[in-house]
């Protein structure tokens, strides 16, 4: 009989240790990223890339800019090799959004699809070939009633840095000042 509960118990804990571990990994999800292509870049030229994000329905998160000092912002952070560097990060503003929990006071939002634009660049001394770029974007995501703590959404994509065009060094003629006299 001792062997029997036992069983049983071990049993009910593992059942509720998949069904824990099955929400934690849907609560991971709360933010996901579009995947880009390979972004080419020329070595001193700028080239815009735009990153998406997906807010799962029924939650937000706090925009860049909140209205409270306490709320955290929505901020993506890079890890650089040094031949790229990315910059003229743009957030887009959020919503001005009330909630059930404090009808009077609104806040600054993302819910849906929201994109973060950059501008990526290699150097003109760059060297050429292909550059693994790691980011995250920090966030808190709520919902109606209830905020969860702050994650990190790691983000990965690839730099392609390509030969930068030779530019003419064709000399220029001299002009003299009419002025100016040779002996």
């Amino acid at each position: 009989m001792k062997k029997t509960i036992s069983a049983f118990l071990g049993f009910i804990l593992l059942i509720g240790a998949g069904a824990l571990s099955a929400q934690q990994s849907d609560s991971a999800q709360r933010v996901t990223f579009e995947p880009i292509s390979t972004i080419h870049v020329t070595p001193g030229k700028a080239t815009p890339v735009q990153f998406t994000f997906h807010i799962k329905p029924g939650l937000h998160i706090n925009s860049n800019k909140p209205v409270a000092p306490e709320l955290i912002p929505t901020v993506m952070h890079f890890s650089l090799p040094g031949d790229v560097v990315i910059g003229h990060l743009v957030y887009p503003a959020g919503q001005m959004t009330s909630f059930p929990f404090d009808p009077t006071q609104k806040l600054s939002v993302y819910s849906g699809d929201f994109g973060i634009k950059a501008r990526v660049v290699a150097p003109d001394s760059a060297a050429t070939g292909t550059y693994t770029i790691h980011a995250d974007l920090r966030y808190q995501a709520c919902d109606n009633n209830a905020c969860y703590p702050p994650k990190k959404l790691p983000v990965t994509f690839n730099v392609s840095v390509g030969a930068s065009a030779r530019r003419s060094t064709r000399a220029r003629p001299t002009r003299t000042s009419p002025h100016i006299h040779s002996n």
